[in-house]
Parts: C-alpha cells; structure tokens; sequence
C-alpha cells in the first residue's frame, strides 16, 4: 500500500497548505518523518536501516523568534473565542465556554451547516448573541480566523485538519488551543512551534487529563518529594473504540477508522504522555530524549468487521496495518523511562494506566492505589485518597463537584485557560508541550516500521527545557 496521509476526500480543502508551508523538499513521509531513501540535506546523511531516522537526529532548525516558554497572556476582561467543529467533541465542550463569566463565544464554524447553526442556537440559549456562522465549505475557517473580535481560536476537528486551523489561527493573530493530537506530522509539530514563536501566540495541546483530579494529585505528591527521586511512569489510552469506529454516525464520516490503514504507531499518545510528562517536570528540568516503539499485528477491527458489518459497506475496501496495540518506551535526559501503550481495536476495559514510580514508592491508576514509605508497610497497596486533603490541587479544593463529562476535568481545563487569559498568566501548557507530547505519533510509526529501533525526540524548545519554571502544578492566583 503506498503511504500517504490518509485525507478523507471531503476534508483536503482544510490541508492545502500544510505540506508546502511545513514539509517542502525534505522528503516527507506518511507522518512526517522522512525516510532513508529521501533526499536530505548535504549535513545530514540519510540514515542506515535499523538507526534512527534523519528527521530525529537532524539539529534543531534556527530559532525564528524569541522563546515563548513562560510567555504571559495580555491580560483582559472578556476572552473572545471562535468555535472551529462542532461534531461529538466540541459539542461537548461548547457549554464550558459559555458558563464561564468573562467568556464570548463570537464566531462558530463547521462546514456541515445544520452543526454550525447548532452550535450558534446553543450560544444564543446561554445568553449571548448570536455568534458568526462560518459554513460555507471546508476552508471557512480561514474567514474565522481573520477576524478582528476573537483572542481565541479552539479547534475540535478531524486530527489531519488540526495543523492547517492552528496554522491559520496564529498567523491572524490568534492564540489556539487545539484537542489531541495537535498535528500528525514532525514538520507540522516543528512548523507550530516556530509559528507561535514568530507570532508570539500560544498554541496549547489542550490536554484534559492533566487536569484529572487523581493526576493533579499525584502531580503535587510528586512536586513534594512524597515519590522521592523519580524513576519510571507509565500512561496509555486504551480504550475499546471499535463499535464507534465503525459507527455510521458517531464520527463525521470514516476519519478516524482511516489512519489504522495508515500507520502502524501509536494513534493518541497525549492522553499518557501529558500528565506524566508534567510530573517529571519534562521541558521544565527533563526532556523527553527517545522513544523505542513496538506493536502486535493488526487484527482487531478486521475481526471486528466481519462479525458487524454487512457485505458491500465501504469499510471493506480498507486494510488496516496499525498495530492492535502500541508499547513504547521514552528516554529522559535525567534517565527516567516511560511506558505509553495504545489500543483502540481489541476488547479492554477503559484505562490510561496513569503510574508513578520513584525511590520512595508508586502509584497505579485504574483503580488508584498507591504504596509509598515510610507511610505504608508490608508490601500492600494502600487508599489513595487519604492523601487528598493534603494534596488535592488548589483547582479541585475550589471546584469540588465540576460540572460536565470526564469526571469534571473538562470544565477544570477551560475554567484555568480562561482564568490565564483573563488574568495575563503563562498557559500551563505551550507549544512545546503540545509538540513533545505528539512526537510519539509519528515517531512511534518510524520506530515499529525500523524494528523498534530508538527514534530520536526533538528538542523542541531548543535548549530552554533545562530551565525550571511553573505548569499545571500552578499557584493559585491571589
């Protein structure tokens, strides 16, 4: 099968852009990672089979603009946002915005038009004016971006359009806060990151599970010393997704389904990577060095298929190459490792693993139990949640019961983002994050394709990462 981004027909409109702007003359393959057999530059030899590929060795291209690491907001007494997808995510997330005091949604965007006039209808219901509509085919989202009234653009659409609407947004002058992952390509990770530093808008990876309330616990144990010195953490997204996957109306058309005919790695690594990468402060003292990636053969939503879908559905024209699951191991600086695992197409109960281990103990998620010394004995898991009234985040003592899905973390996310904007506060996250934490993606596909051979992660912050400086693990604001 020959590789190339697996662009749903009805979506290229939203990625003309993207490979002239990011990738132009680096031989760029299906994820943006190039191959040995592409053209490289005179001082950056092609790599041998079995080594790490010219895109993670490669030095890190010349700074554009100033550093955006610890960057305030301009602090303002509305924020102005526009809506850009309005399919299962952004409909669910629409309400937080809206029940936020100091917060205007005054554009929306989708180019199915009956969702778009949904998504106004529920702005006009909470109060506010009827927002702009942008409707009008799969690049109307440029004419959002270009508006004058807007300080924020949040994008909940198919993964492959992300880096074009994050491109559009900051070059108009907008901070973006994107859903996972925030590109699918290495160039596009690169290209975002010199954007926002050209631009000097932020571009957030908008994580929710960091602001889950046992990650934000574990978070301040470990920012305490309560783990001792750090040694291995683990997350996943392992998630039974086949009867959505192959559901005629839950996703707009097949997108999603698609990129397991497309690449053999790890799909959705920030739901993992995120919270742990915060607790060992990774681009904040660490830095995310490598990544070795694994996968089983790709049999379950083959399986799947042929026991639920009828013969003649579209779905069997696909073959599917991603790996049933994913196991990666990620190197730090300080010589952590850390596990991601990916499964999305075989039978499992919900888990993101969630694991922190150090000199002084560990934590296991799903269910949580933790066994630290000198507080526990005997080699038997302990209850996590005596430890909440001592380290529960300052977010959860003041939002004890957050409204919305997920468990309330959801509504935690936009609540701070908001309260930074407002505010003028750096974001908990930026555009080296939201880079770092979506590297796996292609690179976990060039790891398994090489045999598992390490894959080099990109400095994306070009040395600031040896910095301490604040994250989710936040002071609460006088």
């Amino acid at each position: 099968m020959t590789e190339q981004s697996p662009h749903d027909s009805s979506r290229r409109g939203v990625l003309r852009t993207t490979a002239a702007a990011a990738g132009a003359g680096l031989g760029i393959g299906v994820l943006g990672v190039p191959s040995a057999a592409a053209a490289t530059p005179a001082a950056t030899p092609a790599a041998a089979p079995g080594t790490a590929s010219p895109a993670a060795t490669a030095a890190a291209p010349k700074r554009l603009g100033a550093t955006m690491a610890g960057v305030p907001f301009t602090g303002r007494s509305t924020v102005r946002v526009g809506i850009v997808g309005y399919g299962n995510r952004g409909a669910g997330m629409i309400g937080h915005f809206l029940s936020l005091p100091g917060v205007r949604v005054n554009a929306v965007c989708d180019p199915v038009r009956d969702k778009a006039e949904r998504a106004a209808a529920a702005v006009v219901a909470a109060g506010q004016p009827a927002p702009a509509v942008y409707a009008n085919g799969e690049d109307d989202y440029e004419n959002l971006c270009a508006r004058t009234d807007l300080d924020l653009v949040y994008v909940a659409t198919p993964w492959e359009t992300h880096f074009a609407i994050a491109r559009a947004a900051m070059l108009h002058g907008k901070h973006v806060g994107v859903e996972c992952p925030v590109a699918m390509r290495l160039d596009e990770l690169w290209a975002l990151v010199d954007l926002s530093e050209q631009t000097r808008r932020h571009c957030m990876q908008l994580e929710n599970c960091c602001y889950g309330r046992n990650e934000m616990r574990v978070l301040r144990m470990a920012h305490a010393g309560k783990f001792g010195r750090l040694l291995h953490g683990a997350g996943a997204y392992n998630h039974d997704l086949r009867g959505l996957l192959f559901s005629p109306t839950y996703y707009e058309g097949p997108w999603r389904r698609r990129w397991h005919t497309q690449s053999k790695g790890d799909l959705y690594p920030n739901h993992g990577f995120g919270p742990v990468a915060t607790y060992m402060d990774v681009n904040r003292g660490d830095r995310a060095v490598s990544i070795s990636s694994f996968g089983t053969p790709a049999l379950g939503l083959a399986e799947y298929r042929e026991e639920h879908m009828p013969p003649g559905d579209p779905s069997w024209k696909e073959t599917y190459i991603g790996s049933d699951r994913t196991i990666s191991l990620v190197q730090t600086a300080q010589g952590r490792v850390i596990r991601l695992e990916h499964d999305v197409s075989t039978p499992h109960p919900y888990s993101r693993i969630n694991s922190l281990g150090g000199t002084r103990g560990v934590f296991e998620d799903f269910p949580a139990r933790i066994y630290l010394e000198p507080d526990h004995k005997d080699d038997r898991w302990a209850d996590f949640s005596a430890y909440a009234d001592e380290f529960d985040h300052w977010l959860w003592k003041d939002h004890a019961n957050p409204p919305g899905a997920h468990g309330g973390m959801d509504y935690l996310m936009v609540f701070r983002l908001m309260q930074c904007m407002r505010l003028g506060l750096p974001p908990d996250f930026d555009v080296y994050d939201a880079a770092t934490w979506t590297a796996p993606l292609p690179l976990s596909h060039a790891s398994i394709k090489a045999g598992g051979a390490p894959q080099e992660i990109p400095d994306f912050t070009r040395g600031e990462w040896r910095k301490a400086r604040s994250g989710v693990d936040s002071v609460k604001p006088a």
